[in-house]
């Protein structure tokens, strides 16, 4: 490959160069954040050196129960997830298919993008108490306002030539919803999914927060944050260590749910 080829504007790169600038991305990164430590351009109390963070996995795992409170905020996340999924894909699809539900429903789903659902943790605990349902259940609607008016859309992606086709075969519009609409809308949902998956840390990081003796990582980040700002460091790390994971699960599901995507 030419150096030329490298700085083209939208252009694609082979794997295997970009895995190595990736890399190479990575130990600039390491090795300027040392630098700062080194130079004690930052205090270590606000960003301590990363061999400092690498040690703090031990008493992580061995103290504070590393895998335990992980296991415990996966659990919220999927099912959280899982609920929301099963509200929004439905509810949005309905939405998008019948003019009069659309325009009735709409405008209000959309303003609930808006609404700020940490001021609502109150709510929550006041209609579902303390407990793991709580958490999951405010997971699930922090998500579903998003998703919904996100379904409402891929159903309008859906490319009118498709639905015509379909009626020209002869098909009805329950046989077109099912053959059409759901499966369009399915191979690209599962994208928006994915994206929403980073955003729904945040919210489980808000709820484990409330009670935190049920553990959680996030409530395990806020703990330790008192201790030694070095664990913080090393619980964001596993987080985004998890999230990566989440996502290259869910890409694999994709592949499995719709192949012909990737053809």
């Amino acid at each position: 490959m030419k150096i030329s080829d490298l700085f083209v504007l939208r252009g694609e790169l082979d794997k295997k160069t970009s895995t190595i600038i990736a890399l190479c991305g990575f130990g600039a990164l390491l090795l300027l954040w040392q630098s700062m430590s080194i130079f004690k351009l930052v205090p270590t109390s606000i960003l301590p050196p990363p061999l400092e963070v690498l040690n703090a996995f031990v008493p992580l795992h061995f103290k504070y129960a590393l895998i335990r409170n992980c296991g415990y905020s996966l659990k919220l996340n999927l099912l959280g997830y899982a609920e929301a999924i099963a509200i929004a894909l439905p509810v949005g699809i309905v939405m998008g298919l019948i003019p009069v539900v659309r325009a009735a429903t709409i405008k209000y789903f959309s303003a609930l993008r808006f609404l700020p659902m940490a001021a609502c943790t109150g709510l929550f605990i006041s209609w579902f108490h303390i407990g793991d349902n709580m958490k999951v259940q405010f997971l699930a609607a922090s998500i579903v306002v998003y998703l919904i008016p996100v379904v409402v859309q891929r159903v309008d992606d859906v490319e009118t030539v498709y639905v015509h086709t379909a009626y020209t075969l002869g098909a009805s519009k329950l046989q077109t919803i099912f053959s059409v609409f759901i499966p369009s809308v399915m191979s690209k949902i599962i994208d928006d999914i994915r994206v929403l998956v980073a955003i729904s840390w945040t919210y489980i990081t808000i709820v484990e927060v409330l009670n935190m003796s049920a553990g959680g990582i996030g409530a395990l980040a806020v703990q330790c944050a008192r201790n030694a700002v070095a664990l913080v460091f090393a619980i964001l790390i596993v987080i985004m260590i998890i999230g990566v994971a989440q996502d290259f699960c869910f890409k694999k599901i994709d592949k499995m749910i719709n192949p012909f995507k990737y053809l």
